[in-house]
């Protein structure tokens, strides 16, 4: 048996990667991982992003991202990127240092945004290591 590469945080093909891998392996990364559908509903939600944030799977999974689940996300900073990145039919991959501010003091994190024109899914990576 050949033992995977573990997935980094700023590796190349990422939306596409994280599509191919089990919820198991989603929480066996060391960033958070949060994914939505197009509708912008929680459909993967790692443990390590649910420990830093203090949010339970319960409570995210199933709730609108952008609206529920972080608010603090919900601006031209980041929403409204996968927004425009859908209207274009465009991929977008950018990473953006930010500040997350919901129910928590702020903390200075990278954010990953990720979305794949033909792929359902479209995710926000957490790096809140320096």
């Amino acid at each position: 048996m050949i033992a995977l590469k573990p997935l980094l945080f700023d590796d190349a093909d990422m939306a596409a990667r994280l599509a191919a891998v089990s919820p198991a392996e989603l929480d066996g990364l060391d960033f958070g991982v949060i994914g939505f559908d197009v509708e912008t509903v929680v459909t993967a939600y790692n443990a390590f992003e649910s420990k830093a944030a203090g949010l339970s799977p319960e409570r995210v999974l199933g709730q609108p991202l952008f609206t529920v689940v972080a608010p603090c996300m919900n601006n031209f900073m980041v929403a409204q990127r996968f927004d425009d990145a859908v209207a274009q039919g465009e991929p977008l991959d950018a990473t953006i240092d930010y500040v997350l501010t919901l129910r928590m003091r702020p903390v200075k994190v990278a954010l990953r945004l990720l979305a794949q024109p033909g792929l359902a899914m479209r995710y926000v990576l957490v790096n809140r290591r320096g």
